[in-house]
């Protein structure tokens, strides 16, 4: 099941993998979060997996950031995937079994300059998912994170090639991460061979930060 705000998007990743489920919502209405998680374990008779990778950034320097900027990027990365691991990991203790991967960032461990408010979100996360993990660890439930460093997509491409390799000298991989790079790792926590993994976070940054 892969979920979404924009159509488009939803219906492009339904036609490259025709098995998949889709259901189009957005995280934001915490009202409907509970409402929007008996929906998927209805439509595919349990939840066992739960992948936490919807977030939003509003840059801006801390003495410019309005509050608003600071509460809705916390509310939305923080606050919905908070309430999406509670609920779901509600559906998993009944089949006492799950795996929660949370997506966080390498922006939640070193910060990054006009990301006060994104930074404190994807450290959020982070500490979250080592509480988490501590409550449902006896419950067959493992709780980990993945933080990603710089990854290739739409918004990278655009980038000028001169800044793109300032970027690139800081990894010592000299490269970009691939969408696959990450993908791999959470297909690998969502495993059994990850069974007795749980509270950690695994960087996918070629080496950019080692913590």
């Amino acid at each position: 099941m892969a979920t979404g705000t924009k159509t488009e998007k939803l219906d492009t990743l339904k036609k490259n993998f025709p098995n998949i489920n889709i259901l189009k919502f957005d995280i934001s209405d915490h009202s409907k979060i509970e409402e929007f998680i008996e929906n998927v374990s209805s439509q595919l008779t349990g939840l066992d997996i739960l992948v936490n990778n919807a977030g939003i950034n509003m840059d801006n320097l801390s003495l410019r950031m309005k509050e608003e900027e600071w509460k809705k990027v916390i509310d939305i990365n923080l606050g919905s995937t908070f309430l999406l691991c509670k609920y779901a990991i509600k559906k998993m203790l009944k089949n006492k079994y799950g795996r929660v991967i949370n997506i966080t960032s390498i922006v939640g461990h070193t910060g990054n300059l006009g990301q006060a408010n994104y930074a404190a979100s994807k450290a959020g996360i982070i500490g979250m998912s080592k509480s988490l993990a501590i409550e449902y660890a006896k419950k067959n439930i493992t709780i980990n994170c993945v933080s990603p460093g710089f990854i290739q997509s739409k918004m990278t491409d655009n980038i000028v090639e001169s800044i793109k390799s300032v970027l690139t000298s800081r990894i010592p991989m000299s490269r970009l991460g691939t969408g696959e790079d990450v993908s791999n790792t959470v297909a690998f926590l969502s495993s059994d061979a990850a069974s007795y993994i749980t509270g950690e976070t695994i960087h996918v940054n070629g080496g950019m930060y080692m913590g």
